[in-house]
């Protein structure tokens, strides 16, 4: 016999399995982390885990290559030569706190406003927000401005919950899919497992997208529509179902304020304010008396189409103004098909496929509920119509209305938290009346007199000081963008800049990548942070920055606060925060420190405790002036938001031991957790799991989860009244009055009904100059700029061509291997190109965040990701065009100030091949080097 080579066919995987939560991207998917004497081995999908059951993508897997990176951060920086040479020392923890406090407490005493705290894509928000709180600042807020404030306030406006976390198609009983502006990096895991659970049962997925690419490329239809002009589609949909009259009539009379009566006297000072009783019920008439009577009502059933006159005003409902609009010729799908590039037949089409779906295929379940009138109803009728939405259509200066006719689309068809439809995750849905209105008043050495985020319910909560000026640095809760719930931070340096509304003294940021691929404008951002007034101090004076990794942000900081990577970390996935929940079930997760750090580095909660401890700040600090808590896994623990409700739901200490939802705070919670596979899950029984916000049994269990305080059924807000009361300020009525140059903006685009207007960028531009859309995406196998610098992943995207549609690509008779020149009237890169045909006529596009400046990152100079990696970010800038008024608009939705990335227009010409893409920086200097050629080790024998 011939000898045979003697192999191990089953190599012993690990000596341990540690299970924790994936921080690779926003699913937050249970993964076991294999390690071998101490070290991690590999890292699988945890199979017991709610959000990902065992599944688990290139970007789970490849984070022990992020935990390993070369650029990981390795003490605390003190700045020592010019902001951006990269210039650092390493210094000890203590000198770092020391360093911060010496700036920050004088601010506290004196003036807390100057320190401007934001924060990136952590998921930590509501700790975040409570230190700034306790420190006193109004400026705070998280990345949510320049990504997706506008999904995230149209749903809770509507209908108390959105997409993304806060909701999810019923994949088990759905039987038509449509997607709108779906990129493959939130949320993947998930949609990847609920769309073959889809494909399984032969049901249909229509995607509406420019760009054919990950969940659009398998699904059955796909629309490739022009950028910025989903709204109009949308609402020429909504058009053709009320001409055909399929829509749910019964749905939207008992579960909407579509019955609730409008006061449309256009002479009234409350003309399109909504009737209210002397209690501040909304009134709808009662179709059996015929009289006005409060909606919740026990036994009332409102009418959709009787009018009520009171003192000489007629009060219509809602339901008329809606038909008025979206029947007229304005949406009818041949007015709309030219400028969504969609075809009226095929609009028809899929508005009929929708009917046919929602109402000649419904769904009954056998299960018995009782809704908020005391009706007991025998089943759950369902519309197996789900929809699904993200950054595509929302970030466009038109994206929150757009985003709110989505809403109306499927609250019209009956499809919201039924069987079959669009279901919310607890802790959603919320009615708008239960969430914080923004606080902003500032007063020395004391808290915040409340939250800093928060939705408006009218022109008396904006955050305006006593002179009407704004009271955030990025003038948030303005009358420039009124509900901006998430705040504004890509307009946060370049108005500490320019010193407008007011100058700032410190900026401190977390995980936000501001001098590269996370501003609008990246080249004058840069300036910005660099430039010296006329006595030669830094116009922002002092820039604290914590990242767990040499990115680009760090060479233009001046005192680095070092993170840890997410496997030597706590971490709370939080009820309170961005929760994991399912549409059956509460859940929540944490991160514990799988493998300690082997450098000086901490989680950055941690870092602000010992920052808050040292200030003495209130929250913080016991009676005694002791610190309430030593690190972030003992506030995880021990911190309660009110009483019996804290960071983690599961395992709370009730009278007769451990208990879920409501306890006291249990010394042994993080171990439970961590026996249980770093999650808790609680389900909700059958009969209580879909109509959320009217089933009192979904309610009563809401208020033992700690949920809610009391049940708060509610419905939805097809009409929107706070946006009415901002347009009637415009009108002139009311105390608080918007400047007159914001008065018509104001009345236009703040519409209580969803509306469509062109993105503010068409009227700034020339479109027959620059006639062609770019867009970015994130890859499936990238979340943010963390990800392009991962060994693994960088084999996957190391650089990142132009896409371009087939009519460019012939008409400027490109070829493989060519470059073109891209501008726009802000800037110009030069980038390699490729064709896709796939992808709509007049539409380019490209990866985002792959670009690096060289020296980041730890990255060789010539690393591909800086030689053919490019951002569009060139070409964008946070303020629009002049146009002649004297004004410079902001680059941003009016109404949430969501940052309008996706308005971009550009002309495209060939050009010569360069070495490399056009514009180039000077090398960063990073303080941890330069990585070696290859990464090899092994981890145990």
């Amino acid at each position: 016999m011939l000898d045979q080579p003697k192999l191990d066919t089953s190599p012993k995987v690990s000596d341990e399995v540690r299970k924790t939560t994936c921080y690779m991207c926003a699913c937050r998917c249970g993964i076991n982390v294999h390690m071998k004497e101490g070290k991690v081995a590999y890292i699988e999908g945890n199979r017991d885990h709610p959000v990902n059951k065992g599944v688990l993508c290139a970007k789970g897997s490849a984070g022990i290559m992020q935990h390993n990176a070369p650029s990981r951060l390795r003490a605390p920086l003190k700045r020592v030569g010019p902001r951006g040479s990269g210039e650092f020392e390493e210094i000890s923890w203590d000198e770092a706190l020391e360093i911060a406090t010496g700036w920050l407490e004088p601010l506290r005493q004196e003036a807390p406003e100057k320190l401007a705290f934001f924060t990136g894509r952590d998921q930590s928000q509501s700790f975040t927000s409570f230190w700034a709180q306790n420190f006193g600042t109004p400026n705070y807020a998280a990345h949510g401005g320049f990504c997706s404030v506008n999904m995230a306030a149209a749903g809770i406006y509507t209908m108390g919950g959105a997409f993304w976390e806060f909701g999810q198609p019923d994949w088990e009983n759905t039987k038509l899919f449509m997607i709108f502006g779906v990129a493959e990096d939130h949320d993947s895991n998930p949609i990847k497992m609920g769309i073959g659970r889809l494909k399984e049962r032969g049901a249909k997925v229509i995607g509406v997208n420019p760009i054919r690419s990950g969940y659009n490329a398998v699904a059955d239809e796909w629309v490739g529509i022009t950028p910025g002009t989903d709204g109009l589609f949308i609402l020429a949909l909504v058009h053709e179902l009320l001409r055909a009259g399929k829509i749910d009539l019964r749905y939207l009379a008992e579960y909407t304020n579509a019955p609730v009566l409008v006061n449309c006297d256009t002479s009234s000072p409350d003309h399109g304010l909504l009737m209210r009783d002397a209690d501040g019920k909304l009134l709808v008439i009662d179709r059996a008396t015929g009289q006005p009577a409060p909606f919740d009502r026990k036994g009332v059933k409102p009418d959709l189409s009787t009018s009520y006159e009171k003192d000489g005003v007629t009060h219509r409902p809602v339901m008329h103004l809606l038909a008025e609009r979206y029947m007229g010729e304005d949406y009818a799908p041949e007015a709309v098909a030219e400028r969504c590039g969609v075809s009226a037949r095929r609009i028809r089409a899929i508005a009929a496929e929708l009917a046919r779906v929602a109402f000649e295929e419904e769904i009954v379940l056998d299960r018995e509920w009782t809704d908020f009138r005391g009706e007991t109803h025998k089943t759950m009728v369902g519309r197996p119509v789900s929809f699904h939405a993200m950054r595509g259509i929302s970030a466009h200066s038109n994206g929150f209305q757009t985003c709110r006719a989505l809403h109306l689309l499927q609250i019209l068809l009956g499809s919201v938290e039924v069987p079959g439809g669009f279901r919310f995750k607890p802790p959603y849905p919320k009615p708008v009346s239960i969430h914080p209105t923004p606080h902003s008043k500032v007063t020395p050495h004391r808290p915040l007199d409340g939250p800093h985020l928060g939705f408006v319910r009218g022109p008396e909560d904006l955050a305006l000081k006593e002179d009407g000026s704004p009271a955030r640095i990025d003038k948030a809760f303005t009358w420039e963008n009124p509900m901006s719930s998430h705040g504004l931070m890509h307009m946060v340096i370049s108005n500490a800049h320019a010193g407008d509304p007011y100058k700032i003294d410190t900026l401190f940021m977390y995980m936000a990548n501001m001098s590269w691929n996370s501003s609008m404008n990246t080249r004058g951002v840069i300036d910005m942070l660099t430039d010296k007034d006329e006595a030669g101090e830094y116009v922002i004076p002092r820039i604290i920055y914590s990242d767990a990794y040499s990115s680009e942000m760090v060479a233009y900081s001046d005192l680095i606060l070092p993170d840890t990577t997410y496997l030597e970390r706590h971490d709370c996935i939080s009820l309170l925060d961005r929760p994991i929940c399912e549409a059956d079930a509460a859940a929540d997760a944490i991160r514990w420190p799988v493998v300690e750090p082997d450098r000086d580095v901490k989680g950055f909660q941690t870092a602000l405790i010992l920052l808050a401890n040292k200030m003495g700040l209130p929250g913080f600090t016991n009676e005694d002036g002791s610190a309430k808590w030593a690190d972030y896994a003992d506030y995880m623990v021990n911190h309660e938001r009110k009483p019996g409700v804290g960071p983690l739901a599961g395992w709370r200490m009730g009278e007769d031991g451990p208990q879920h939802g409501r306890g006291a705070p249990n010394a042994s919670q993080l171990d439970n957790y961590i026996e249980n596979g770093g999650f808790f899950v609680s389900h909700i029984a059958e009969e209580h799991a879909y109509m959320k916000p009217w089933n009192m049994g979904y309610q009563e269990w809401a208020v033992g989860m700690g949920l809610y305080d009391s049940p708060q059924p509610f419905i939805f807000d097809v009409y929107v009244e706070t946006m009415r009361k901002f347009q009637l300020a415009a009108e002139g009525h009311g105390e608080r009055q918007p400047p007159e140059h914001l008065r018509e903006r104001i009345r236009a685009t703040l519409d209580p009904l969803p509306i469509w207007y062109p993105p503010f960028e068409d009227g700034h531009v020339d479109p027959v100059e620059y006639p062609v859309h770019a867009l970015t995406q994130r890859p499936m196998a990238m979340y943010h700029s963390w990800g392009s610098q991962n060994a693994w992943l960088r084999q996957i995207h190391g650089r990142n061509p132009l896409y371009l549609p087939t009519k460019i690509w012939e008409a400027n008779g490109f070829a493989d291997g060519d470059w073109a020149k891209v501008t726009s009237t802000h800037g110009e890169i030069t980038v390699p190109v490729a064709h896709m045909a796939a992808l709509n006529e007049n539409t380019v596009w490209t990866w985002n965040a792959i670009g690096k400046r060289k020296g980041a990152w730890a990255l060789e100079k010539d690393a591909p990701e800086a030689t053919k990696g490019f951002l569009l970010n060139h070409l964008i800038h946070e303020l629009l065009p002049p146009k002649g008024d004297g004004l410079r608009w902001a680059n941003s939705d009016p109404v949430t100030g969501q940052a309008a990335w996706f308005d971009l227009r550009v002309k495209i010409e060939k050009t010569a091949a360069p070495e490399e893409v056009h514009p180039t920086f000077a090398p960063i200097r990073s303080p941890v080097g330069t990585g070696p050629d290859e990464l090899r080790w092994k981890v145990g024998k």
